[in-house]
């Protein structure tokens, strides 16, 4: 399990995958939104943290379709499947590589894009804490829906709407937090919620992602 996800990140690092992708997107979304909506302090306070958490939700969704997709050309994928490892760590594997290279370096640019949407400074601890927190439900759902549609054409439009609908729990309780502690409120509630969903996700979607693929694997 620890050389499938050594070599995933060595893959993502090289190329440039969805680390390159997902942190340029973020900090195009942060940069453009005050462009379009004005600098007003009033204006962009208030929408600062669905702001930012939804441009982490799209910058994870970005590089999805890469999951499994190079493994399926390559064969490696095939391959996975009469492996002694266990396709679920495998899945595993995939998503923790996903999140290490793609929304951790979300999490540690948020706040400062944070300064650029004028969001209080007692809140970009708690958008850091909520990211950490539900970033990992991103990734484990994300790569569910791309084993959903592996081998599939035009997969990536069919993965975008499977797996959207399952980002907004996350979406609301992670905005929430940040919003509520922006505003000097406990944000511990819509905090924990954000936990347990990524805590379910990890401990459940990897078995789903196995079923997924062996059966488009057949």
């Amino acid at each position: 399990m620890l050389t499938l996800l050594h070599r995933d990140l060595r893959l993502a690092l090289r190329a440039g995958g969805g680390f390159g992708q997902a942190l340029g997107f973020y900090l195009i979304v942060a940069t453009l939104v005050p462009l379009g909506v004005g600098p007003d302090r009033a204006t962009l306070a208030p929408t600062a943290p669905g702001i930012l958490w939804l441009g982490a939700l799209l910058a994870c969704l970005l590089s999805l379709d890469r999951v499994f997709a190079l493994d399926r050309e390559d064969g490696t994928l095939d391959g996975l499947v009469p492996a002694p490892l266990p396709l679920e760590a495998a899945a595993t594997a995939k998503a923790a590589a996903h999140w290490l290279t793609t929304a951790l370096p979300l999490v540690v640019v948020a706040p400062g894009l944070g300064l650029l949407l004028s969001l209080p400074a007692q809140a970009m601890p708690w958008l850091a804490a909520a990211l950490l927190a539900g970033t990992p439900a991103l990734s484990w759902i994300g790569t569910f829906g791309a084993a959903l549609t592996v081998g599939l054409k035009r997969g990536s439009l069919l993965l975008s709407l499977l797996v959207l609908p399952l980002y907004v729990p996350t979406l609301v309780f992670g905005a929430d937090a940040v919003r509520r502690a922006a505003q000097g409120l406990d944000p511990a509630q819509p905090l924990l919620l954000t936990a347990a969903i990524s805590l379910g996700c990890v401990a459940l979607l990897p078995f789903a992602t196995a079923a997924a693929l062996r059966i488009n694997l057949r």
